[in-house]
Formats: structure tokens, C-alpha cells, sequence
């Protein structure tokens, strides 16, 4: 009689008028009003280097989806035994359960249970998938009352009419919480026993359903005795229902807990739990994938395989030589590397590795910032940045390869811009053996700041700071001289001062400063401006990204930005040229004879006024071989003079560290590691175009501009332009891209790149 009666009030409390449309809404489902498939629930993402191994895991609830066919029939079996055992006859419901709840509750009785597979089911999905960020949704959900039983049962009864008892259970086992953020059953039989969901055996099987009622209750580490017990009745269940014979039960009680030693074993769910070589490579990615587009939810629950670029061989060959140039905890002092493969069509990211590693321990030598790949660098790569001065002045015809640079030891630069009351710039060559004039060569090897600073004056701002951004600094230049985002607030006082409020490309439209490298920059964009040089002009995004899939493995589109030739071949074999007598002649010989390194190559060394930071970026092997950017700074809160010594160390030693002496270092015992037996390229020659100074026709610079405007201005200096829409987050129509760029001879067909807005 009761089961009649409980139909009765069942039929009565699911009618739709009962129900109401917003029951129906607080469900993020499909229009047939069934629950979404397990392919809806958050799952792990997973980051591997490019040979395939794993590098880190993604996630916000551990969890690794299955299929029915994917679960082990033991696991199966007891779940229905002791959660539901007329889960495969039942509609979703038991109406003698929840009716003899209902009318317990109504005797003022605390909340029963009669709860099916289906309802936990919808249960655990609201909570845990539905209503995961709506902590106040969640607690109704959890919210022991009649109006809560009421809806669970209406949408376990919809979910019944359309979904498989298979793909119920397996939702069901793939939706609940095994404890210590474990989501799915297998997720826990890796966590607990270091098995797949497959495999699980009948004692094993029987631990992981006991624990779903209270997973703390039931942790096998905290409370072994508890989580034996439930297994054992869980076992015992199965006998009773007939999954198991009473031999099988007997041997399965019989069982140890079994569960892997000091577990559960759960991976970081953050690059912090890389390995030391990986970690600021992993969150390069993440940055990466977010500016393409990705939010960091869907990084967290997509469930992606992301295959990068980062190649273990030489991520190993770097990190062993920034720690053994500086430890991990050397208190103050940073050693950044990056390295990156060049080419015409993509600039792969090797390496990204400091002494530091990824993560919050401080006193480990550990940082959350992305030291490598983000400007962070506050003090500047030195004299490196004179690369940017020599490739304006070449285009712009203002100097030739042959020119020599007037140099004496001192002088006082009138800034652009200037008035009357405009103080001059001084500068002054460190040390008095530099000849008066001296060769474009000689001076990039041996690094005179008058000879430069006079040249990037005669340049003119403009086209050094568009150089430098062209060459590879994108990200650089667009943040202030601290290395933040411009501040703009008005609230903020340093909304006024030009130091916070404007890009580097602003600020240093009016400071001669900027060829010494006294600004923040990135270890990473400075590796790929050595990419752009070895690859002909051609500037690439340096991407970490060789693919990624989607959960069920079909790929999924990374928009990137798009190759360009940003200066002619001619002049970026003419500034490899003036950059491989460094190693040679030059301030980073002395390193190079003592690591045994006799190899053709680009070098360009930097050094601060002060010596708070010290650089070195190369290239060798020409666009099959490596690009790379070597800095060592300052990196504590009390900043000092950098000593060289063993270690590296801050102090005030008077003759502080060089780029030639502690920044290139690490870039020759890497290099000799992955170079060892591999033949010799040499570096290219001086076009002759650039011998002597004299105009050059010049692709007028649109990137900025609307495609009319960029259109016109190309036609009326007689080019031929043509565009391509692209994904960018700017507004759409603007001009994010423009190849070829510099040099190039009337007629050259030059292609737009046109914002699509998509990414806005």
C-alpha cells in the first residue's frame, strides 16, 4: 500500500506545474532536459613536452573522465550493491525510499535518505560541475530540505527517460568525490592504488564505493579502521546481491587495504608541480594559450592534451648551467635562460629555465613570477640593446657596415626634442682603449657607449624603439619602466609620472638612455630577437606550441600570430655579421677560450651601469641551430652591485660582474652539450647593399593603422598591398601585422595583417 501511495505523491510532486520552469534552469542542460554526458564535466588538462612525456597537469577537480566500457565490472558491481541495488529495474526513482523520507521528514524527523544511483547522480553534478563556482547554489544543493528532494527527484526521473543505466552509472562514478580533490572513480584508482578504473579488483573496487558516502570518514591514510570496516560491508553486499561468491568475498575480506604507500598520490594541479627544468616553460604556455584566446577555466576543466615545443634534452642541458653558474637560493641573484630554435615559419621555444624554480617557497630559491618570459628584468640587458641602435641606423642608411663610428671617450648628446633649457646627455665609455673612430664590427664587439649613443641620436628614437619592438621586444615595449602595465588609474599618483603611466615606446621616445639597456625587459624576448636575426629578418611569434586536442583527441585551432619579415635578409645577415666577432675579439672571449669554444656564431654582451644585471644573447648554427638570451640580475628586495666568483654573489666588489663574464657562461656549456660533434655553419656575410651608408626604399611602417589607411599610404609609395584577416584582440580593421617590412624595393607585394576582432 505504501509503494501505491508513494507513486501517487510522487506523480503529484513531479508534474510540471509542481515543478516550475526555474527547477528546469538551475540545470545547465541540453534541451531534452537530460543531465550533459560525462564529456561535459571538468577534467584534467595535460601538458607534455614535445617527445610526448608528461611535463604537468592541469586541473580544478582531479578527475579523468571514463566511458562504461572503461570501468572495471568489480567497480560497477559495487556501487549498485551498495548504493542502489534496484538501480537497474528503478525509473530513476524509489518511490518507497523517497516516500517514506518524505513522510519522516514531515514527522519532524531529521532528513532521510532513499536517495537512487540517478539522484545522487544529479546531486553530485549540480554541485561539483553545475554549480562549482556559485559556492551559495552549492549549499543549496547540499541543503537538507523537501524542496531539494523534490527537485533531485524530477531531474532524476528526466535524466532516466533519456540516458542509459550504463551511462548513468558511469556519470555517476565519473561525477563524485573520492577525497583530496579526486573526482571519479578514475582519478581515485590512480590516486589510491596507482591503477586504471580497468583494473581495479573486487577489494580495491569495494574501498573506493564504500568511501563515496563520507570520503573523510573513509580516508583509508586517517582512519584505516573505518575505511576496512566499509570496505569489508561493501564486499559483503556484493555477495548478498550475487556479484561475487561467498569464496570471492571471503578472499577479498580477507585482503590488506592495499593503497599506495604516503598517498593518496595526486598530481599538482598547477605548473608549480613541474619539475624544476619545466616550470616557467609549463606557465609560458598557459600565458600563451590565454592571449590566444583560452580562458584559464576551460585550461582547468577542458580535458586538453597540449603537446609543446619544450625539447627535455636541451630544457636539462640549461637548467644544469644557470645552477651551476648561480644556486637555486643564492640570496639576490637571478639567472635567466631561454632558448628558442629559429625559423621562416615559427620560432619553437626550447627552453625556459632559470636557477630559480617555479613556485612559493622562497626560501627554496622558488618564485610564482615568470622570471624568464616576462619583463621582469627591471634593470635592463645593458649594451644587447644596441643590436636595435645598429639595425635602425643600417636601414635607415644612416651608418654602412664599412662606416667608421666617431668615438671619443666622453661626450654630451643633445636629446630629441630638446629645447634651451634641455640638459645635454653624458656619456662615457668605460675604460680608455677603444680607437677614435672605430669599426661598426669592433663596436659591437667591444661595446663603446659614446660610439653607440651618438649613432642611435643620429638614428632618431623613433626608428630604434620601432626597431627593437620589429626585432622581437612586443611585449617589452608595451610596459612601463617598472615592467608593469602602464597605470592609468587617476586615483594612483603614478598615473602622472611617465616612469608608470606610459609604455617603454612612449617613454623613451625623448631618452638616448634606451640603446644602453637600462630598461625592464624579457630573457625570452630577447632570445627570439637573436631567432629573427639567424632566421633571415623573419620574426615569428616564440611559440610553445606544437598542438593541442580536445578530450576526445580531435585538434583544436591556436591562433597565433603570424610570421613576417620585419627586416630585409640582406641587412640581418649584414647585423650577424657586425654580431660574430663578440666570442672572437670581443667581451665574451675571454669565456669562450675558457669553455673551449671556437664556434661561428652572433653574440651581443650587456652590462648596467651599476651591474645589477649582466647579459648575453647569441645564436649558432644559423636558422637549424639555437637562439638564445643568458641574463643574470638582481632579484632580491635590497638590490646590489653583482660580483662575479664562485658563486655569483651581490655585494660591492668595485668591479662588478660583465655579461662576458657571468651572463655567458651558461650559454657556452649549453651550447657545447647539444652542439658536441655537430658540424660548424658559419655566419653569414655583409650584403653588400650595406657596405656604405645611403637611403634605402623603405616599406612604409603601417602596423597601428586602419586597413584604408594602411592601403593608402602603401599605394601611393608603390607598393602592392593585399590583406588577411587574422584573429587579434584589437579592434577589428586595425593593422596588427605587415610583411615584409624595411627594406624592399618598390612593387614588392606587401601583406596586411587585419584584426578580425575575434579575440576582443
Amino acid at each position: 500500500m505504501l509503494v501505491v501511495i508513494g507513486g501517487v505523491v510522487l506523480a503529484g510532486l513531479l508534474a510540471p506545474v509542481a515543478l516550475g520552469v526555474d527547477l528546469v534552469a538551475r540545470v545547465t542542460a541540453p534541451p531534452t532536459a537530460t543531465l550533459p554526458s560525462v564529456g561535459a564535466m571538468p577534467a584534467a588538462t595535460t601538458v607534455l613536452d614535445r617527445n610526448g612525456a608528461p611535463l604537468a597537469m592541469l586541473y580544478d577537480q582531479y578527475r579523468e573522465p571514463l566511458t562504461y566500457s572503461q570501468i572495471s565490472p568489480s567497480m560497477t558491481a559495487a556501487a549498485v550493491a551498495i548504493e542502489d541495488r534496484r538501480f537497474f529495474d528503478e525509473g530513476g526513482v524509489d518511490p518507497l525510499g523517497t516516500v517514506r523520507a518524505l513522510f519522516s521528514d514531515a514527522a519532524g524527523n531529521s532528513v532521510q535518505g532513499g536517495s537512487t544511483i540517478t539522484q545522487q547522480y544529479v546531486k553530485n553534478y549540480l554541485i561539483n560541475v553545475a554549480d562549482r563556482n556559485d559556492p551559495g547554489a552549492q549549499q543549496a544543493d547540499r541543503a537538507d530540505t523537501v524542496g531539494r528532494k523534490i527537485r533531485e527527484a524530477a531531474l532524476a526521473t528526466r535524466l532516466a527517460k533519456g540516458t542509459s543505466k550504463q551511462d548513468v552509472l558511469a556519470g555517476y562514478l565519473d561525477v563524485v568525490e573520492f577525497g583530496g580533490n579526486v573526482y571519479g572513480v578514475g582519478a581515485a584508482a590512480r590516486a589510491y592504488f596507482g591503477t586504471s578504473a580497468a583494473t581495479l579488483t573486487v577489494p580495491q573496487a569495494a574501498l573506493l564505493a564504500g568511501m563515496v558516502n563520507n570520503p573523510n570518514l573513509y580516508d583509508p591514510y586517517r582512519h584505516p579502521q573505518a575505511a576496512l570496516d566499509r570496505r569489508n560491508l561493501v564486499i559483503g553486499a556484493m555477495q548478498q546481491v550475487g556479484s561475487i561468491t561467498p569464496a570471492q568475498a571471503a578472499a577479498a575480506t580477507a585482503a590488506p587495504l592495499g593503497v599506495v604507500p604516503n598517498g593518496p598520490v595526486i598530481p599538482g594541479g598547477t605548473c608549480m608541480a613541474a619539475a624544476p627544468d619545466a616550470g616557467f616553460f609549463c606557465q609560458y604556455v598557459v600565458s600563451y594559450l590565454e592571449q590566444a584566446g583560452f580562458t584559464a577555466d576551460q585550461l582547468l576543466t577542458g580535458g586538453y592534451t597540449i603537446r609543446t615545443t619544450m625539447d627535455p634534452t636541451v630544457g636539462a642541458a640549461a637548467k644544469a648551467a644557470v645552477d651551476a653558474n648561480v644556486p637555486t637560493t643564492q640570496d639576490g641573484v637571478a639567472d635567466t635562460f631561454a632558448l628558442v630554435r629559429p625559423g621562416h615559419d615559427g620560432h619553437e621555444v626550447l627552453a625556459v629555465v632559470a636557477n630559480r624554480d617555479y613556485g612559493t617557497d622562497a626560501a627554496k630559491g622558488q618564485t610564482s613570477t615568470n622570471i624568464v618570459a616576462d619583463p621582469s628584468n627591471v634593470f635592463g640587458a645593458g649594451s644587447s640593446y644596441k643590436i636595435f641602435t645598429t639595425a635602425a641606423a643600417l636601414e635607415t642608411g644612416t651608418v654602412g657596415y664599412d662606416t667608421p663610428l666617431t668615438n671619443p671617450g666622453s661626450d654630451c648628446f643633445t636629446p630629441p626634442n630638446a629645447n634651451r633649457w634641455t640638459s645635454c646627455y653624458p656619456v662615457a665609455n668605460d675604460g680608455t682603449n677603444y680607437p677614435n673612430p672605430i669599426s661598426l664590427q669592433d663596436a659591437l664587439a667591444t661595446s663603446p657607449n659614446v660610439a653607440f649613443v651618438g649613432l642611435e641620436a643620429r638614428t632618431g628614437m623613433p626608428a630604434v624603439l620601432q626597431m627593437a619592438q620589429r626585432l622581437g621586444l612586443r611585449r617589452t615595449l608595451t610596459t612601463n619602466d617598472a615592467g608593469s602595465a602602464p597605470i592609468t588609474d587617476p586615483a594612483d599618483p603614478r598615473s602622472r609620472d611617465p616612469r608608470y603611466d606610459q609604455p617603454q615606446s612612449q617613454y623613451f621616445q625623448n631618452l638616448l638612455s634606451f640603446t644602453l639597456g637600462d630598461s625592464p625587459v624579457s630573457t625570452l624576448e630577447m632570445a627570439n630577437v637573436a631567432a629573427t636575426i639567424q632566421s633571415d629578418g623573419v620574426w615569428c611569434p616564440p611559440s610553445p606550441i606544437r598542438s593541442v586536442t580536445d578530450r576526445n583527441g580531435k585538434p583544436v585551432a591556436v591562433s597565433q600570430e603570424a610570421c613576417q619579415q620585419v627586416v630585409a635578409p640582406g641587412l640581418a645577415h649584414t647585423l650577424a655579421a657586425g654580431l660574430s666577432k663578440d666570442t672572437v675579439t670581443g667581451t665574451s672571449a675571454a669565456a669562450a677560450r675558457a669553455a673551449g669554444w671556437t664556434r661561428p656564431d652572433i653574440g651581443k654582451t650587456g652590462t648596467t651601469n651599476t651591474s645589477e644585471s649582466v647579459a648575453f644573447v647569441g645564436g649558432v648554427g644559423g636558422i637549424t641551430g639555437f637562439a638564445g638570451s643568458s641574463m643574470v640580475f638582481a632579484d632580491g628586495p635590497h638590490p646590489q652591485e653583482i660580483c662575479p666568483g664562485n658563486p655569483v654573489h651581490l655585494g660591492d666588489c668595485g668591479h662588478g660582474a660583465f655579461g662576458g663574464t657571468v651572463a655567458a657562461p651558461p650559454w657556452f656549456a649549453t651550447m657545447n652539450q647539444l652542439l658536441d660533434g655537430a658540424p660548424d655553419v658559419p655566419v653569414p656575410g655583409p650584403d653588400p647593399a650595406y657596405l656604405q651608408p645611403g637611403s634605402h626604399p623603405t616599406v612604409p611602417y603601417t602596423v597601428g593603422r586602419t586597413q584604408a589607411a594602411a592601403t593608402t599610404a602603401l599605394q601611393q609609395a608603390g607598393y602592392a598591398p593585399s590583406t588577411t584577416s587574422v584573429a587579434s584582440a584589437l579592434p577589428a580593421g586595425q593593422v596588427v601585422g605587415q610583411t615584409p617590412q624595411g627594406n624592399a624595393d618598390p612593387g614588392t607585394p606587401v601583406t596586411l595583417l587585419v584584426s578580425s576582432g575575434a579575440l576582443d
